[in-house]
């Protein structure tokens, strides 16, 4: 624990502006590193090497994210009471060590119901560090940098990206300590790296101020119809992207794009994420109403679009390029919107219900995906159903108006 007095010197720290929550803030994107990362999105470079070794279908496959996608909304919903009453720093914290372990755990059985149930626990318990990290964020935001939200907003978000870039790094490597079931190594290795992060989660959550604790405070106690195109859009978002982040790798290797350049790619994608998270920010500090979000989700499209059009390295680096500098963007801008529309209080439980929208959406895009994928088209299908979304939500998004009491911060 840190000290009282420590905490005082921290807090007295003659850093200036932006430095401070900074840090902090990027410490507490190890939560999203996890979560986003390396419970959710790393399952798409294992996914190959899991369907063969288990002879798996493509819907089979992308139950698997399914199960993830309907843990993390169980997850969503619980998070709203459970931060109200207890604060988000425990939950946070707690989640990150259950995540860790359900990833380290799902390197032990070849059976398809363990695996599911695993990636069920880990999705659950990844959103609970997501949204207790965000919650933490927007108080920090509150007190620190009210002018410099979707900088901060940005910056935690992009530690999704940044968990893609590590996944790039360590699951090929995994994957090539063993044969036949190598996978398993990626799982292992996972989470090792996961428990390993959260060295530098710790310090951050003990120096994060906690959000207005109100356990009367009702997860839909709050102006849910002002918000309501961005929930609905964020829905189609969160079926649309998933669909691309499962099936995408799988894709490529059918397409006969080679290991390497495969890896490269996913490295490109988390890569471009994280430098995205300072590009959009002061963009989306400028657009109002739904106008972020849709600018966003177009950019989304393209990105997805393109390895269709352009079926090659070069198709697959664009896409990687558009996609990856704009799909966690979207979260970022979501949240930003919800902190500028609703009062402290109502941060956190907004945050719960726009959650569970998104959960809903992406439980249903890779199974969706996948059915699709298992016909005469191959996985083109899937990715054609993730373009269709994406366009969708961008559409949608442009229904929200700007609130009255919404700042330009």
């Amino acid at each position: 624990m840190v000290s009282k007095a420590a905490r005082t010197h921290l807090d007295d720290s003659p850093r200036s502006g932006l430095s401070r929550p900074l840090i902090i803030v990027a410490g507490l994107s190890f939560g999203p590193v996890v979560a986003l990362g390396l419970a959710r999105f790393a399952y798409s470079l294992l996914l190959p090497a899991m369907r063969s070794n288990l002879h798996w279908t493509f819907a089979q496959a992308g139950t698997m994210n399914t199960a993830n996608a309907v843990g993390y909304l169980v997850g969503a919903i619980a998070a709203g009471p459970l931060v109200a009453r207890v604060g988000c720093r425990r939950p946070y914290l707690i989640g990150l060590v259950l995540t860790g372990l359900a990833l380290l755990t799902s390197g032990a059985s070849a059976s398809f119901e363990v695996l599911l149930v695993l990636r069920l626990v880990a999705g659950a318990t990844g959103a609970v560090v997501f949204i207790a990290g965000a919650g933490l964020v927007s108080r920090l935001i509150a007190e620190l940098a009210p002018g410099r939200s979707s900088v901060l907003l940005g910056v935690y978000f992009a530690g999704g990206g940044l968990g893609i870039v590590i996944s790039a790094v360590v699951v090929p490597v995994a994957l090539h300590l063993g044969t036949g079931g190598s996978w398993r190594w990626g799982w292992i290795v996972l989470g090792i790296t996961s428990l390993v992060v959260l060295t530098g989660a710790l310090p951050a959550a003990l120096r994060a101020s906690e959000p207005p604790v109100d356990p009367g405070q009702r997860v839909m106690g709050w102006p849910l119809k002002r918000l309501a195109p961005t929930i609905a859009s964020y829905a189609l978002f969160g079926a649309g992207y998933i669909g691309y982040v499962t099936f995408i790798v799988a894709f490529l290797k059918v397409d006969g794009v080679r290991p390497g350049v495969i890896s490269g790619f996913w490295a490109v994608l988390g890569a471009t994420s994280v430098v995205a998270a300072f590009a959009w920010g002061p963009a989306l500090g400028r657009l109002q109403g739904g106008r972020g979000p849709a600018t966003v989700l177009a950019m989304l499209t393209v990105g997805a679009v393109l390895p269709l059009i352009f079926p090659s390295a070069l198709g697959a680096f664009a896409s990687a390029l558009a996609f990856g500098g704009s799909f966690l963007a979207v979260v970022t801008a979501v949240t930003n919107l919800a902190r500028r529309s609703l009062t402290p209080a109502q941060v956190a439980p907004a945050i719960a219900v726009l959650t569970v929208a998104f959960g809903i959406g992406q439980s249903l895009g890779p199974v969706l995906a996948g059915i699709l994928s298992d016909g005469p088209n191959g996985v083109r299908s899937g990715l054609e159903l993730s373009v269709a979304l994406l366009a969708a939500a961008a559409m949608v998004a442009l229904i929200q108006r700007r609130t009255p009491d919404q700042d330009l911060t």
